[in-house]
């Protein structure tokens, strides 16, 4: 089959690999329809990680099943489904919990699997022809009868419609509060539709990059163009001086100041400015242990200089983490259908997957309009 395959810090090919195939009795076997290119799958292409080369990438995956497992019970051959980033068991502890995003069984030794990704077990990805789901009757959500005529909507159940609910989650927004989110990326602007339809007042979305704010400003959020010390105070004005209610930070450890350069601390710094005194802050933007091709000193050891001090005196709180996609993508899944919830709006470029490396190329260099990829197997 064919597959993007990881060589290199910004060395991806489509190659010909091994067919993906049932592996256990409790797998499925999906040929992939659409996967997106991902803001996380950056990190890997940048050489941030640790990921090992020869590794299919791609953990935003949607298709149709050819095969299942003989321990298979519920998932069908035809069945169009997509699937959630997490690889997860469904039995352990916290999968019980719904925490679906921290299996303590799928990756021995740390909490937490996904398709595709650098220090979560050995899942190839699915920006392939086809993907083999381990506990596919756990992991595959069924889509509705419209289910190909909305793939681009349905598709971002995968990972980031959820992540940017869950962000959204993290910061405890209730209806008719106010909500400033860090990042115009493709989880921040699903943070901001996230927070439209869990009924906020007023929605304010922080960016450096006009392309991205102009579809912030179409979800209906107010824009502000500076995350330096002008922005703070133009989010101070607009909340009457008191900060948001709550906040989300959807950048992660490689944000940049105006000038472009990495300040891994500034997003978390300007939200305890931000955010109201006990207000609550919700981080789903990557933050890794380490970084060794970090500039800052702090940040290759998974360190930042954070203003504790503030954020103890205004009394404020932190969540943190992925997304437990599970928790979401059923209910998220009934708004689309219902046309209450259209998360393809973000889309900017659908390829082929033969066209991959060039989607990588000029969406990891934030080219103007590449706001969101979406690769397409098997079509031309």
């Amino acid at each position: 089959m064919k597959a993007l395959v990881y060589n290199g810090p910004r060395d991806v090919a489509v190659l010909d690999v091994p067919d993906a195939k049932i592996e256990k009795p409790t797998d499925v076997l999906v040929r992939i329809t659409s996967t997106n290119i991902c803001g996380s799958d950056l990190h890997m292409y940048e050489g941030r990680t640790d990921m090992e080369s020869g590794r299919i990438l791609g953990h935003e995956n949607l298709g149709e099943v050819v095969e299942v497992g003989k321990a298979v019970e519920r998932i069908k051959v035809g069945d169009r489904i997509c699937l959630p980033f997490n690889v997860a068991c469904g039995f352990c502890e916290n999968c019980e919990r719904g925490l679906t995003g921290y299996c303590l069984t799928v990756n021995p030794g740390t909490a937490g699997g996904a398709y595709g990704f650098a220090g979560m077990g050995p899942y190839e990805g699915g920006q392939a022809e086809y993907l083999r789901v381990p506990f596919g009757d756990f992991n595959c959500l069924v889509l509705p009868p419209d289910a190909e005529d909305k793939e681009n909507d349905y598709v971002m159940l995968a990972d980031i419609f959820p992540t940017g609910y869950h962000a959204v989650e993290l910061a405890g927004l209730q209806p008719g509060e106010t909500i400033v989110i860090y990042g115009a990326g493709p989880v921040g602007l699903m943070a901001a539709h996230s927070a439209m339809i869990r009924g906020a007042s007023k929605v304010i979305v922080v960016d450096t990059h006009k392309d991205r704010l102009a579809l912030a400003d179409k979800l209906g959020a107010i824009t502000v163009d500076n995350v330096e010390q002008e922005g703070v105070e133009r989010i101070l004005e607009l909340t009457h001086g008191m900060g948001a209610d709550c906040g989300c930070e959807c950048t992660g450890y490689q944000c940049c100041n105006q000038k472009g350069h990495e300040v891994p601390n500034l997003t978390m710094n300007n939200l305890v400015k931000t955010v109201k005194a006990t207000g609550g802050i919700g981080v789903i933007g990557v933050f890794i242990p380490e970084d060794p091709g970090a500039k800052d000193e702090l940040a290759k050891k998974g360190q930042m200089a954070f203003d504790f001090g503030h954020f103890w005196f205004k009394g404020q709180k932190i969540r943190t983490g992925q997304a437990n996609v599970k928790a979401y993508n059923r209910r998220l899944c009934k708004l689309i259908e219902a046309d209450r919830a259209k998360p393809s709006m973000i889309i900017s470029h659908e390829l082929p997957l033969e066209q991959a490396a060039e989607g990588y190329k000029n969406f990891d260099a934030r080219k103007q309009g590449w706001t969101k990829v979406v690769l397409k197997p098997g079509q031309p």
